[in-house]
């Protein structure tokens, strides 16, 4: 392996609720930032981002990693 050799593994950032459960399109979570208030997940051409319900805000997935665990800092709503 040379020295400025890049590690290909996949990232440690998952998309997942703060208690690990798998978010995916179209759930439902409450968001623990930006005053969003409950989000719908969405895919656009620019990636994954949270809509709030209520306002129409968009935030992007990558705005919400909760740097400590790697997980969205978001709570998934039962739908």
């Amino acid at each position: 392996m040379g020295l400025f050799s890049r590690n290909k593994g996949r990232s440690n950032i998952q998309f997942s609720d703060l208690d690990g459960q798998p978010l995916k399109e179209g759930n439902h979570v409450m968001s623990l930032r930006y005053e969003l208030g409950e989000c719908k997940i969405l895919r656009t051409e620019t990636g994954m981002v949270y809509e709030s319900l209520s306002t129409g805000q968009q935030v992007s997935y990558a705005r919400m990693i909760d740097a400590a665990t790697g997980f969205q800092k978001v709570k998934r709503l039962e739908s």
